[in-house]
């Protein structure tokens, strides 16, 4: 829903009635409490309090009982209007305003004086019986809009306590967050809830630790991944799809350093206008500051303009797996979604204007070749803008005009339907996005190609045109991943760590039943990876299997239970009858227990499966 359609639609009101029953509910049951602030948002409300006495997590239960006390005396909520600040003064002081009086109305009367002048100062009232049966009104400041009765509001749940500082300034005052969610229906409800309980379920963060792909540590440092053996051979099997992609789309590979001079970032005005999300500048001993780079581009650049370029050499596509650094607040890192070390799946184009449109699509359908691969085929497509009022953009307007409408007729030539996003350009050029939908139905920002005129302009790059004189070329950004880490984060999301077979970091598992089958085993495992024959079969796939052997002294019950929790995509049971047979147990992720197998049949099925 776009954010002015929920803002105008009923869903909203009675979320925004449903954060005034919280806020009426915590005054009764805190004496005392000082509300602040309590609005709708994306998938619920949430109100802000200081409280006398801890809320914690469990209180939940009892509010939202009282809640609903509250919702089933249907009384109305009805809006009025104070005919100066004095009145309003007068209403946000009574005692019968929120429960207590003058001593908590810190937040409200702070948010009384930030209320514009000339802007209508509203209240919104509701009645209520208290729990000693006292006649009592609860009168909220707020602009509103909400539902016209309590009776309204039924199908909500409170969901969460956290911190929040008043004002969102660390250093005002940290106040209580009370988060909750309300829908129309029992059955929307429900159906969102499930989805909470299903996003727990496929959380990377957990996941990624559940299956060893991936740890945070406190002496390295919030927001630094390290990758363990699996999470490594799954970041290598997607680097290496791509990298192989891009091979046969004509890119060059390229390596830069991880740091860089100044005077480089100066060069580009990333100094000017990236400086916040950059780490603290170094010095060496002869005073020279050096960056840790935030992005790969200048660097690029750099090696674009090493040497004299014909028309002939262009387009030049440069492309690298770049480690970058960005300096992000703590509260904002989350998992491998965001983090402060990254790898990009970087590359630069250097086009002439004649090969702009042609290069764009391409690099288009390549994110599109990618998306399909991963099995992301959901998708929508945004173009970010320049936001006119804003001087953060750098580059003539003529140029942005230029990089904008090749943009859009490469969407119109390619048949994709567009939403156009002020303000979401770079600093540097507009920008195309692909939002990714996941299994959950989840937005995601993924791969993203943005057309620059101004870099190349900056830098002063040229080539020597059919007329022998000199010219501008422009560049064009892209990254398919976004970045290795967002990107596995998003699929462990996706497949809920059961990734498919040709991506997942270990495709099989041999399990012997019995110790004297461990031999057989590991010689199985071994013509798997391509080395050698096991009874008369050998591997009959381009690339070695991924293939452990479980040789632990443990049942074969626990050690099929186990790996299933690994979510490996197929097990292969070895016992007497199998090396008698010359057959082997095939358990399958999807399928479950297809039973003992011909050898040769099931190491075909295997190759069936990676070829598809």
């Amino acid at each position: 829903m776009q954010q002015q359609a929920y803002e105008e639609s009923r869903l909203y009101r009675l979320r925004h009635s449903a954060a005034h029953l919280m806020a009426q509910a915590l005054t009764e049951l805190y004496p005392g409490v000082k509300l602040a602030i309590g609005p709708p948002i994306e998938n619920g409300f949430y109100y802000d309090v200081e409280s006398p006495e801890p809320i914690r997590e469990e209180d939940l239960p009892k509010i939202e009982q009282r809640m609903r006390e509250l919702a089933n005396l249907k009384q109305p909520i009805v809006r009025r209007v104070a005919s100066n600040r004095q009145e309003a003064r007068a209403i946000i002081l009574s005692d019968c305003t929120l429960g207590q009086g003058e001593q908590t109305a810190e937040y409200k009367l702070e948010l009384l004086e930030a209320v514009p002048e000339g802007e209508p100062i509203s209240f919104y009232e509701q009645e209520a019986i208290d729990k000693q049966g006292r006649r009592r009104y609860f009168i909220d400041l707020c602009r509103g809009p909400h539902v016209e009765s309590t009776a309204e509001v039924k199908h909500f749940k409170l969901m969460s306590v956290a911190g929040a500082y008043w004002r969102g300034d660390a250093r005002n005052k940290m106040l209580t967050r009370l988060y909750g969610t309300a829908f129309e229906t029992k059955e929307e409800l429900e159906q969102y809830l499930h989805r909470l309980e299903e996003a727990k379920r496929r959380d990377h963060r957990i996941l990624g630790r559940d299956l060893g792909l991936f740890l945070f540590s406190p002496r390295v440092g919030p927001g630094l991944p390290l990758w363990l053996p699996k999470g490594t051979v799954l970041r290598e099997v997607l680097s290496d799809f791509l990298k192989e992609e891009q091979l046969r789309r004509g890119y060059l590979p390229v390596v830069t350093p991880h740091i860089a001079s100044r005077r480089l970032y100066e060069k580009s005005g990333h100094i000017i206008t990236f400086k916040e999300k950059m780490f603290p500048f170094m010095e060496d001993e002869e005073k020279e500051t050096f960056i840790l780079k935030p992005m790969n581009c200048p660097f690029h650049i750099e090696i674009y303009s090493s040497q004299m370029r014909s028309y002939r050499d262009l387009p030049i596509r440069l492309a690298e797996f770049g480690t970058v650094y960005r300096y992000e607040q703590s509260g904002e890192l989350a998992g491998m979604l965001r983090v402060r070390g990254f790898t990009q799946d970087d590359s630069h184009l250097f086009v002439r204007p004649d090969q702009l449109l042609d290069e764009f699509k391409g690099v288009v359908d390549l994110m599109m070749t990618v998306l399909a691969k991963l099995g992301l085929r959901e998708y929508r497509v945004r173009l970010g803008t320049r936001d006119e009022a804003s001087d953060k953009y750098i580059g003539h307007p003529q140029n942005w005009e230029d990089a904008q409408t090749a943009i859009e007729q490469a969407c119109r030539d390619l048949g994709l339907e567009y939403e156009v996003s002020p303000g979401d350009a770079a600093f540097y050029g507009p920008k195309l996005d692909l939002i990714v939908k996941d299994a959950l139905g989840r937005d995601w920002q993924m791969g993203t190609v943005q057309v620059d005129y101004n870099l190349p302009e900056r830098f002063e790059l040229e080539y020597i045109g059919e007329d022998s004189k000199p010219h501008r070329p422009i560049m064009i950004h892209r990254a398919p991943f976004g970045s290795l880490e967002r990107m596995i984060g998003l699929l462990t999301e996706h497949y809920a760590g059961a990734f498919p077979m040709w991506m997942a970091p270990v495709q099989a598992v041999v399990l012997p039943i019995a110790d004297r089958h461990n031999e057989a085993a590991h010689a199985l495992a071994e013509m798997l990876r391509g080395r050698g024959e096991f009874g008369g079969v050998r591997w009959q796939f381009s690339l070695p299997l991924r293939v452990s052997v479980d040789d632990r002294r443990e049942s074969l019950n626990k050690k099929i239970r186990e790996n299933q929790l690994q979510k490996v995509p197929v097990m292969l049971i070895l016992g007497d009858r199998d090396l008698e047979n010359g057959t082997v147990g095939v358990r399958h992720r999807e399928h479950g227990d297809l039973g003992p197998k011909p050898l040769a049949e099931a190491v075909q099925t295997l190759v069936e499966e990676l070829r598809s």
